[in-house]
Order: structure tokens, then C-alpha cells, then sequence
């Protein structure tokens, strides 16, 4: 009868024990980090009475009988299911989103306590610590790596009140850019050579020879006319060029009667063409022969290039061929002649040069036909046979390239060698040379027809060609030196050659304001090199890959500061694509000094501080720990944990890795106690408390009808 006494008083207790534990859960219905706990009820020890016995014979098996004792709270259980994510205006409060644990220490590190209460401050001696004042643990950033590395030991996050960072010089210049390799460009610049003597600003200014005059410089090849449009010149094209006309004046008289002239001149192209009269009259004079053979000849200059006239007062017929028709013969040349009735001779007669483009550099300059590659051989070739025409180097006929990149001839005069300049330009086509195969470059033939003038010699007229220019980019930041001073950084690229089976070649030139220097060799504050890419529009290789530069301001001296314009042969840095030249993305690594003036938290836990140089980089990194068993944990109170030896040893590492949850800031994690839940625990536990209470009563009842039994 006592047991049952007993029983009922056990399971008071038991539910005692569940109500302490459901209104500490509903206590902390606000409590921030909170996990709730429940009650796990098992029964006491029984008392047997009699053992189970197994079948005998006949007999069968009976059961034992066991009277239970009551219940009793064996153990709670911490349910550490995800609380909700409640956003506040504090930066500094996080919440992890799935498993971990901050790690505090109220020691310097000695010990470690761990909470999900992400509600910290920074103290005033820096420390990052909870609402005990216990620090939270992490990682700094390495003064020496401008790291933080989270692979060190954990130790105290504590940033210095009024923390400065100072200057970092610049070490490296990322450049990503697209040079147009397309036949139409919209940036370009005159071609010639880039001045020295000080830093080259846009519009790219021209280096000056002795004279004065802008130094002719690039490959004809890949250049640009006035509105953008590549000549893309192949080999042997170019155009015919001459200062004055070609001219043959006859030896011998015109003979009269019936005299027949039969003479054949060589074309361009190797052919011959034979011009003869018939039908003469014994009674012809002179002058009337003289008449009929000039006619005969003027017949055929659209083929010959040839007019001919006859001066009858000296019976003389004169040649000219002026160079002026791009489809017919551009000088005299007589290979055969059938009588000398003309009073002409068998030769040559050369005025008129072939100009032509070397993609391979072997220019020709003097002499016969020209070959050129670069607008300098163009300008010198013409120059020294203008003054061959003239009769020598004497003469002050001056050819340059001008600083719009248009090449100019003036004829000032001053030397007994001058002469008047009639030039024509004209197509190069199909019968300029033997054989054929030379078609005419439009564009170029264009740009060279300008020139195209009488320049009488000691007048003050020129002559222009249309603008020669080169494809063109330029890029520029400011890197920084050791005392955190800006300098900005130029790097300016110019096509300059083109190579049909391994791609294009572009001129860089790199230039610093003075007094800052980035050479030994003057001028020192600009380094040239170049760049080429292959041809698919992949980089090829560059040089210089790095400058060596100087501020000179009492910074420190050589400072080296790679230039990196991507990988060779890949798509990550620069490229040369049919598309408009272009810079997507520039950047440096160095920074002046500035004072921080903000702290932010990521996802990783990571503490970056925004400094008043617009400088951003982590200063400490918030560590978290993962425990085997959380429910091992042991609770201290302050939404405090501690390790047990059930819980198993931390797992530290940062958040978001190997199972840990990330870190949102500006957020705390509320309670997880749900009021629903529990509240309707209360009424559960209620009932048994109450039934337990029955069964105390009605033991009481039936003891006193035992005691009654005596009387």
C-alpha cells in the first residue's frame, strides 16, 4: 500500500522537475541565443515479486511480476534547432545561420567559453567583447602579410581605438584592355615618333629632328587614314611618284617625202607597243611629217603615257609623259625603233618611280623603284630623289612629316639645283610591273593623291598628303609611393606591325610626371616596350613586365611595380579583338595613409574596416567553434556554454566551413522557444502533477479503511 504512496510522490517530483524546466524555457522566451530544453521521464527501479519461468511439459510459461516504484527526470535535453534571424541597426551584433559557436574567454584566452548570443561591442580598450565582458576569440590581421590568417592559433579580437593604416606603396598594376585589331578604328594619332622631354599628354605630341620637323615613324602597313580606315598594304603595292615629267627631245631633223615613222615603246608591265605611220606623199614637207608623226603618237598615250609635239621651227619632235593617268606607262622608254625619221633614239627616259610597300623592311631609297615599310623610309625616299631630280642633294627641296601625320613638301628655293615641282601621284594596278599581279590600294593611292601640286621653285606654297595615322590606346592610374604621394601612371600603346601568321606588334611607352623616374636612360621618366598577341586575340608576350620607379619626393628609391596585363595565350588580361580599343578594368594595390573611420562584418566572419582613404581590408576575423555533441555542452548562464567531457573538444575554424554556419551581421538569433509548444507542455505536465496527486489521495483513502479494519 506504501508503494503506491510513494509512487504518486515520485512522480510529483518528476513533474516538478518538467515544470522548472518548461517556465525556465518560457522565461527566456526573449533571451537572446536561447536554446529551450525538455524533460526526459523514465520509470524507477521495480520490485519483482516473482520471475518469469519458461514452458515446462504441460506447463506453460508465466510472466514476472514486477511492480514499478514511480518516475523520475533522468536527464534534459538542450534542442539546438535554428532560432530565428532578427535584423537590428547595430553592426557589430551577428547571428550564426546553422551550427557553431562563438568562443569567448573571460582571460585573456586562457580558458574558452562559447555562446550563440551575438550581441557584441567593442570596449573602450578596443576588445570585442559580449554583454559579461567576455572577448571574443578570432584572428588579426598580420602587420607584415596585410593578412589575416585563420589558420594561426586563436587569440583576442581587439582593434586599437583611433587605428590608423599607413601608406602602402603600389607593387603591382593590373590592366585589362581590348586593342581594336579591326580594319576601322576610332582612337589613332598622327604617325610619327612620340616627343621626348617631357610626359607625353594627349594629343600625342611628335619628337623634332634638328630642323624642327615631327620624326616620321611606323609601319605603313598598319596604319589608319583620316577618318579611321586601315590601308592594310599588302606586299608590292604602293603607288608611281614623279617631280617632274619625263621628257625626250628628238637629235635629228624630220625628214620630208613619204617618210614613215615606225618606232616601239615598253610599257609598265613589259609589253610593247609599236606606233607606225603609212600613206606618206613624196611631196610631204617636213613640218607636214613632223605633224603627222606627233598625231600618230598622241594617239596612243592613253596606253604610252606619251604626247608628243613638234616645234617646226627647230624640226624637232619632244616626248613628254607627265605621269598623270594611273592606266597608262609612267615613263619613255624606246625599245625599237623601224627609222630615225623622228630624229628619236633608242633608251630610257625615267622620271616616274615605283613606291612600294616591304612588309619585310628591306626598304630601297635611292635609285630606281622604291620600296619602303615605315612612313620615315616613304618621306626619305621621295626627298632624296626630289633632289635628284634637281640635280643633286643641293638643291633645298624639303620633304617631312608634319604633327597631323600628313606629309609636306615645300620648295623654298635658294640653290641653283632648284626647279619647278610638278608632282603626280598615281595608282599602282595591275600593269604597273611585269606579270601583273599588283592591285591598287585605294586608300593609300587617296592619301597620296593630295600631293598632287606645281610648286615653283622659291614659293611659299606646300604640298599635304592626307593624315597618316596609327591605331592608338592609352590607360593611366595613380599608383602611390611610400609616403602614400599619388603619381600617375601612363601607358600608351601604338600599333606598329602586323605579322599574317603570329598576329600583331604594339608599340607601349609608360610614363611618370617628372621629377619621378622609372629608367636610368634618358629620358628617365618614361620606359618603352611592346606587346603582341597572337592571332586569335590572345596575349602573347609584353615587356617590360615590370618598372622601377622613383618618386624622388623623398619616398623610397626603387620601387618595383609589376605590370601585369594577363596570362600568354589566355583571355584574362589583354586582348586585340575586332572590337573598339577599350580599358575594362584597371587597378593598383597602394594606398595613401587614412584613419578608421567604420567596421563592417561579412559572411565570414570577417571584421573589414573602412579606413578615410577609401580603403577597405580586414582587420580580425570572428573564429567559431563546432562541437560533436552540442548537447554535451554545459550551460553557465549569460548565454554562456562551457565543454564537458561529453560534448567532445571544439572544432575551431571560420564560419561557413566544414559544417559551420555563416555569420550575418547587423542580425542577432532569437530564442527558439516556441510559446505554443510550451504552453501547451504546461497543461500536460499540469495533468500528471494533478493525477500523481489522486494517487496520493486515494493510497491515503484505502489506508484508512485499513487502520478502520481494528475498530
Amino acid at each position: 500500500m506504501l508503494k503506491s504512496l510513494f509512487s504518486g510522490v515520485a512522480g510529483l517530483q518528476s513533474h516538478q522537475v518538467a515544470m522548472d524546466i518548461e517556465s525556465n524555457n518560457i522565461a527566456n522566451v526573449n533571451t537572446t541565443g536561447f536554446k529551450y530544453s525538455r524533460a526526459n521521464f523514465s520509470d524507477l527501479l521495480a520490485q519483482t515479486k516473482s520471475i518469469a519461468t519458461a514452458p515446462q511439459g504441460a506447463l506453460g510459461g508465466k510472466n514476472a511480476v514486477q511492480i514499478g516504484l514511480g518516475s523520475t527526470v533522468s536527464s534534459t535535453t538542450r534542442i539546438f534547432s535554428q532560432g530565428s534571424i532578427q535584423n537590428s541597426d547595430k553592426n557589430t551584433d551577428v547571428a550564426i545561420q546553422g551550427d557553431g559557436f562563438f568562443i569567448i574567454s573571460p582571460d585573456g584566452g586562457n580558458t574558452y567559453k562559447y555562446t550563440r548570443a551575438g550581441d557584441f561591442k567593442f570596449d573602450a580598450g578596443g576588445n570585442f567583447v559580449d554583454n559579461n565582458g567576455f572577448i571574443a576569440q578570432g584572428w588579426l590581421r598580420d602587420k607584415e602579410t596585410g593578412k589575416v590568417d585563420s589558420t594561426a592559433p586563436i587569440t583576442n579580437i581587439n582593434i586599437a581605438p583611433g587605428l590608423t593604416t599607413p601608406a602602402q606603396p603600389s607593387s603591382e598594376v593590373v590592366l585589362k584592355a581590348n586593342l581594336n585589331s579591326g580594319p576601322l578604328v576610332q582612337s589613332f594619332s598622327p604617325a610619327y615618333q612620340v616627343k621626348s622631354g617631357t610626359p607625353p599628354v594627349l594629343p600625342i605630341q611628335p619628337a623634332l629632328d634638328a630642323n624642327g620637323n615631327a620624326i616620321a615613324s611606323g609601319n605603313v602597313g598598319v596604319m589608319f587614314n583620316e577618318v579611321g580606315e586601315a590601308f592594310s598594304l599588302q606586299k608590292d603595292q604602293g603607288v608611281w611618284a614623279s617631280f617632274v615629267d619625263t621628257t625626250v627631245t628628238g637629235g635629228a631633223i624630220v625628214a620630208a617625202g613619204a617618210a614613215e615613222l615606225d618606232i616601239t615603246f615598253t610599257l609598265d608591265d613589259g609589253t610593247t607597243k609599236q606606233i607606225t605611220t603609212s600613206g606618206g606623199l613624196a611631196t610631204n614637207t617636213i613640218d607636214e611629217n613632223g605633224l603627222r608623226y606627233t598625231s600618230a603618237i598622241n594617239a596612243q598615250s592613253a596606253v604610252t603615257g606619251v604626247s608628243a609635239s613638234y616645234d617646226i621651227a627647230a624640226n624637232t619632235i619632244t616626248l613628254v609623259n607627265s605621269n598623270a593617268s594611273a592606266s597608262a606607262s609612267h615613263n619613255i622608254n624606246i625599245s625599237a625603233v623601224g627609222n630615225t625619221n623622228s630624229g628619236l633614239i633608242v633608251g630610257s627616259t625615267t622620271t616616274a618611280y615605283r613606291y612600294q610597300y616591304d612588309p619585310a623592311g628591306t626598304s630601297k631609297l635611292a635609285g630606281s623603284d622604291k620600296t619602303f615599310t615605315t612612313i620615315a623610309d616613304l618621306r626619305e625616299a621621295m626627298e632624296v630623289q626630289a633632289n635628284a631630280d634637281g640635280g643633286g642633294a643641293t638643291s633645298n627641296v624639303e620633304i617631312r612629316v608634319d604633327a597631323q601625320g600628313k606629309i609636306e613638301i615645300i620648295n623654298p628655293g635658294g640653290s641653283a639645283n632648284d626647279y619647278d615641282i610638278n608632282l603626280k601621284i598615281t595608282a599602282m594596278n595591275a600593269g604597273s610591273i611585269p606579270g601583273g599581279g599588283i592591285t591598287e590600294n585605294v586608300r593609300f593611292t587617296r592619301n597620296m593623291e593630295a600631293l598632287n601640286s606645281v610648286l615653283p621653285a622659291g614659293s611659299s606654297g606646300k604640298a599635304f598628303s592626307q593624315a597618316f595615322n596609327a591605331a592608338t590606346h592609352s590607360s593611366s592610374i595613380d599608383i602611390f609611393d611610400s609616403l602614400g604621394s599619388k603619381h600617375t601612371l601612363r601607358m600608351e600603346f601604338r600599333k606598329t606591325a602586323l605579322d599574317l601568321t603570329t598576329g600583331s606588334t604594339w608599340d607601349l611607352l609608360v610614363s611618370v610626371p617628372q621629377p619621378a623616374t622609372i629608367d636610368t636612360v634618358a629620358p628617365t621618366y618614361e620606359k618603352t616596350g611592346s606587346i603582341r598577341f597572337n592571332n586569335d586575340g590572345s596575349l602573347a608576350t609584353y615587356n617590360p613586365p615590370n618598372i622601377s620607379f622613383s618618386g624622388n619626393n623623398g619616398s623610397a628609391p626603387d620601387q618595383q611595380v609589376s605590370l601585369s596585363f594577363g596570362t600568354a595565350n589566355a583571355f584574362d588580361g589583354m586582348t586585340s579583338f575586332d572590337n573598339p580599343s577599350s580599358t575594362s578594368g584597371i587597378s593598383q594595390d597602394g594606398f595613401t595613409g587614412g584613419d578608421l573611420v567604420g567596421i563592417r562584418i561579412d559572411q565570414s566572419g570577417t571584421l573589414v574596416g573602412s579606413f578615410s582613404n577609401g580603403r577597405s581590408f580586414g582587420l580580425a576575423q570572428i573564429g567559431m567553434a563546432k562541437f560533436t555533441n552540442n548537447e554535451g555542452l554545459s550551460t553557465e548562464g549569460g548565454n554562456v556554454y562551457i565543454q564537458t567531457a561529453n560534448s567532445g573538444d571544439p572544432i575551431i575554424g571560420t564560419a561557413a566551413t566544414a559544417g559551420r554556419g555563416f555569420i550575418q551581421s547587423s542580425a542577432l538569433e532569437a530564442s527558439n522557444v516556441d510559446l505554443s509548444r510550451a504552453l501547451t507542455q504546461l497543461i500536460i505536465i499540469q495533468r500528471g502533477f494533478q493525477a500523481n496527486g489522486k494517487t496520493i489521495t486515494t493510497s491515503d483513502q484505502l489506508l484508512q479503511t485499513l487502520i478502520g479494519l481494528k475498530n
